[in-house]
């Protein structure tokens, strides 16, 4: 965890700074450095994932955001998420997942603002032996699809989160030894294949094509993260309207506190 300004993002003039974390528990983070990085980072929304804490767990009070949006998962202490921001949203809907198809796991956000729709996710992982992998590929996600598009039907959206894949060979350090395991099967590539081709930008990839060992998230086993064998599983991605307002996208891989890092992106628009 930074403790000055030389491991946060180089400030520009004023544009709309959205950061995605993956935290891994809140409450732990906070202990980690997080309020420090977020003081320093200065971003205008900060979407958490992985919480794993209820609303009245959380330390409200020292996180330096007038606007706090939390989700939790019925189970406590498991998965949920939480966006941050500096202006009021006009609504926040947390109803996706329905009760009737899905587990209530506190996994999705969508607020609204004036220009765009922010949507928060925490994509279910397909866990070992994959035995979460139909649920994940073809419930979660496609249901997940037909929310994006009904929202974009009335603004552009901007989505961010832990997606649980690593979409291409060139977001894993090693693709060969991890075919079939979860997080890099055929299925869930195509599934996140089939989010960009419903008319999502995957925003890295589009400031930075051909960047190589970028990565937002490091196994905790054999010091993977000191020899930077990762994976890039943490995205924004964007209506392509947003496109032309699309200023920067960026992984704060020095950030610590997690086995995730914070991601970003920079948008010529209002907050």
């Amino acid at each position: 965890m930074p403790e000055s300004d030389s491991l946060t993002k180089p400030k520009r003039p004023r544009s709309t700074e959205l950061i995605s974390w993956n935290v891994n528990g809140i409450r732990a983070v906070m202990k980690k450095g997080f309020v420090e990085f977020l003081t320093a980072q200065n971003a205008d929304i900060v979407c958490l994932q992985e919480t794993k804490a209820h609303e009245e767990q959380i330390p409200k009070l020292e996180i330096p955001y007038p606007y706090q949006y939390y989700h939790a998962a019925e189970k406590k202490g498991y998965s949920s998420t939480a966006i941050l921001s500096k202006r009021e949203a006009i609504a926040v809907d947390t109803s996706f997942p329905d009760t009737a198809k899905h587990p209530q796991e506190g996994r999705v956000q969508a607020a609204e603002f004036e220009d765009y729709y922010l949507v928060n996710v925490y994509v279910p992982n397909s866990q070992d032996g994959l035995r979460r992998l139909d649920y994940r590929t073809q419930q979660f996600d496609a249901d997940f699809r037909v929310l994006l598009s009904n929202l974009a039907k009335d603004k552009p959206v901007a989505v961010c989160g832990d997606f649980n894949v690593a979409h291409k060979e060139i977001d894993i350090a090693r693709p060969k030894a991890n075919r079939r395991n979860a997080g890099f099967t055929d299925e869930e590539r195509e599934s996140f294949t089939q989010h960009l081709e419903s008319g999502l930008i995957d925003t890295f990839r589009e400031i930075h094509p051909d960047a190589l060992e970028q990565y937002t998230w490091w196994s905790f086993r054999g010091g993977a993260r000191a020899r930077n064998v990762g994976w890039r599983i943490d995205y924004w991605l964007i209506s392509t309207e947003l496109q032309p307002k699309l200023k920067d996208a960026f992984i704060l891989d020095q950030v610590m506190g997690s086995d995730h890092c914070p991601v970003g992106i920079e948008l010529k628009l209002k907050l």
